[in-house]
C-alpha cells in the first residue's frame, strides 16, 4: 500500500488537483507536441474518468486561459473521449466484442496474455519500457497504448479484448469505453483499417530508452502489414530480465474503512451516493429539510469489481478520495446494496455506465455534464459524428455543454487535504 501511495505522489486524488492541472494546461505547447512521450499533455485522464471534474468544465477552464477555437487540437480530443461515450451509449456491450471484422478470423488471436509481455522481458525496448511505465504509474501515454496494442494484436496475436482487459485492470484512468474502443480501433475491428507502427515512429516521439533499432518492429510498414495479415504470430522475447506484475483485488484494502450496506445507516435520511465515477464534490441542492442533512455515502459494488479487479494504485486513489467526501462507504453485493437503499428517504447519484446496471433502478440519476451535442443514431466513424456534432458551431461558446469556468483555486469550506 506504502508503494501506492508514493506512486500517486503525482497524482493527489483532489478536486483542487484537477483544477490546478487544468489551469496549468498550455494549449500551443500540447497542440505542437502532445504525440511525443515528453510533450505537454494535460494529465487530466483520472481525474475525468472518475468524475472529479467534466468535460465542460476542462474545457471552460484551460479556454480561459487561452481562447480556443472549435478546430483546436485539445477540443479534438475531449472529442474522442465523447465519441467513445457515445458509441457506449448506443451499442452497450456490444463494445466488448468486436464491432465488425478484422485482419484475420477471431479464433486466429490467442486469448491469453503472453509472460513476456506481462513480464515486461520481450526484449522490444518500446513494449518493455511501456509495461513497466504502466506497472509504475497506472499511466500511459496515448501513443505508448497504441503501440503497446497494435505489437500484441498484430505481431504476437493476442486477441484485443485480452489486451484491453489486461490495461483497464492496470490503468488509473481506465474506462471501458475508450480503453475497449481504442484497442478495437488499434485492432481493426472498430476502425477502417488497423493501426501499424514501427521503429521509426518510436524513434521520432520517445526518449531514447524506448527506441527499438534491430528488433522485429524495425522494418518496413510493407513488411509489418504482412505479418500482421498472417496468422502466424512472431516468437516470444528472449530477454532474461524481467519484472513480477503487480497484483490485482477484486476488493478495497484496508485503507479504505468499509461496512457490509445495511438499513440502519440509511433509515429515513437523505442520501448521495458517491461512487468510483462520480468523486466530484456533492451538489450544492441536495436536500437540507432533515436536521442532519444529506448523507453523502460512499458505494463500492461488489459485482462490478469481482468481474474486473483493480489495481493497488486505483483502488488507493478512488480509495483515499471516497474517504475524503463520505461519512461512511459500503462494499457488498448489488441485491444487498438495493435492499438496504428501501429503508432511505431518497437517494440520488451521476449516472454512469460502468455503475448504472448495478443500481435499483427506482434511484434517480442526474446526467453528467454533456459538452457535446447528444445524437440519437450511433455515427459509426469518429469523423462522422464530429460532422455532426460540430454542425452551426464556429466559437467554443456555441457548444451546447459550454459552461463558466470553474475557480481554479479551491474553495474556503473545501475540507480536502491539500495536494
Amino acid at each position: 500500500m506504502n508503494a501506492a501511495m508514493n506512486a500517486l505522489d503525482g497524482f493527489p486524488p483532489t478536486r483542487a488537483e484537477a483544477l490546478r492541472r487544468i489551469a496549468d494546461v498550455q494549449p500551443a505547447a500540447y497542440a505542437r507536441s502532445r504525440n511525443a512521450l515528453d510533450g505537454a499533455v494535460s494529465r487530466l485522464s483520472p481525474y475525468i474518468s472518475h468524475g472529479l471534474v467534466s468535460l465542460p468544465e476542462v474545457l471552460a477552464g484551460v479556454a480561459a486561459q487561452d481562447a480556443l477555437t472549435p478546430t483546436h487540437k485539445f477540443v479534438f480530443e475531449l472529442g474522442w473521449r465523447a465519441y467513445f461515450q457515445h458509441v457506449w451509449s448506443h451499442r452497450g456491450d456490444a463494445i466488448l466484442h468486436s464491432l465488425h471484422p478484422g485482419l484475420l478470423p477471431e479464433a486466429a488471436y490467442d486469448t491469453e496474455l503472453p509472460a513476456d509481455v506481462r513480464e515486461a522481458r520481450t526484449g522490444v525496448p518500446v513494449i518493455d519500457q511501456a509495461v513497466r511505465t504502466l506497472y509504475a504509474t497506472g499511466l500511459l501515454h496515448n501513443h505508448a497504448r497504441m503501440w503497446l496494442a497494435s505489437y500484441l494484436v498484430h505481431l504476437r496475436k493476442v486477441h484485443w479484448r485480452s489486451g484491453a482487459d489486461w490495461l483497464f485492470a492496470h490503468l488509473l484512468d481506465g474506462d471501458l469505453a475508450s480503453n475497449h474502443l481504442s484497442w478495437q480501433w488499434v485492432a481493426g475491428t472498430g476502425s477502417q483499417r488497423p493501426y501499424l507502427f514501427n521503429a521509426d515512429n518510436v524513434a521520432r516521439y520517445a526518449p531514447p530508452a524506448w527506441h527499438s533499432p534491430g528488433s522485429v518492429i524495425d522494418q518496413s510498414y510493407e513488411a509489418l502489414s504482412d505479418i500482421a495479415r498472417s496468422p502466424l504470430a512472431v516468437p516470444p522475447g528472449l530477454s532474461a530480465a524481467g519484472l513480477a506484475p503487480p497484483g490485482l483485488a477484486s476488493a478495497p484494502g484496508s485503507h479504505l474503512a468499509t461496512t457490509p450496506p445495511c438499513s440502519a445507516d440509511v433509515a429515513g435520511r437523505d442520501i448521495w451516493l458517491l461512487h468510483p465515477w462520480a468523486l466530484g464534490d456533492p451538489p450544492a441542492d441536495l436536500p437540507t429539510e432533515l436536521p442532519d442533512g444529506t448523507l453523502v455515502l460512499g458505494l463500492l459494488v461488489a459485482d462490478f469489481h469481482q468481474a474486473r479487479p483493480w489495481s493497488d494504485l486505483r483502488w488507493t486513489f478512488v480509495g483515499e478520495r471516497m474517504a475524503a467526501l463520505s461519512t461512511r462507504c459500503w462494499w457488498g453485493a448489488a441485491p444487498a446494496i438495493a435492499e438496504a437503499l428501501r429503508a432511505a428517504r431518497s437517494v440520488q447519484t451521476v449516472a454512469n455506465r460502468h455503475i448504472d446496471g448495478w443500481l435499483p433502478a427506482t434511484v434517480p440519476r442526474r446526467k453528467p455534464p454533456q459538452l457535446f451535442t447528444q445524437i440519437d443514431t450511433c455515427c459509426p466513424s469518429f469523423s462522422q459524428w464530429w460532422r455532426r456534432v460540430m454542425r452551426g458551431v464556429h466559437h467554443c461558446q456555441d457548444l451546447p455543454g459550454w459552461t463558466a469556468a470553474p475557480a481554479l483555486h479551491p474553495p474556503a469550506h473545501n475540507t480536502e487535504n491539500p495536494p
